[in-house]
């Protein structure tokens, strides 16, 4: 083998994405597809990150604004919304982005903790911050992302939403 070979077996595949003029990624192994946004029908009394549901092929998803699971405001639906399909609560879970930017060979030893400035949710969430050319990208924790708020838990179960 080798050392080529070695780097890309070691390696972090990240699809990045932009909330606002923040670049995020995702390990790529954990997203099952980038869809367009298309119809979201809305649960009412649902959590504010939760826009609705949608029908992916006769699955329901829910989707959830990530902006706002992130505390970064509110994602404004264009055409270059996408979600991300991960699986989550052992269903599929759309994560509603700006748009998608790229995807990412990131060497997990490129990987720094949050800066000490970035505090609540935000630094909860990330596994680290690493450069990719001139922007810096934040790769989140798709566990944390999906975690309530001081709970053991994951952040929705279908039968609350539909109850």
């Amino acid at each position: 083998m080798n050392i080529k070979s070695k780097a890309a077996d070691t390696s972090l595949l990240v699809i990045s994405f932009n909330l606002g003029e923040a670049v995020f990624g995702i390990d790529a192994r954990q997203i099952q597809e980038v869809s367009r946004v298309g119809a979201i029908t809305r649960v009412h009394h649902a959590p504010t990150e939760v826009i609705g549901i949608r029908n992916l092929r006769g699955h329901i998803v829910t989707v959830i604004d990530l902006r706002t699971r992130l505390q970064l405001g509110r994602v404004v639906t264009t055409p270059a919304s996408r979600v991300l399909i991960v699986e989550g609560l052992g269903e599929p879970i759309g994560l509603l982005v700006d748009r998608v930017a790229d995807t990412l060979n990131i060497d997990p030893a490129d990987l720094q903790p949050a800066p000490a400035n970035v505090n609540g949710v935000q630094s909860r969430k990330l596994r680290g911050v690493c450069r990719n050319g001139r922007n810096l990208v934040a790769l989140l924790d798709l566990a944390a992302v999906l975690q309530i708020e001081n709970a053991p838990g994951p952040m929705v179960a279908r039968e609350k939403l539909l109850a």
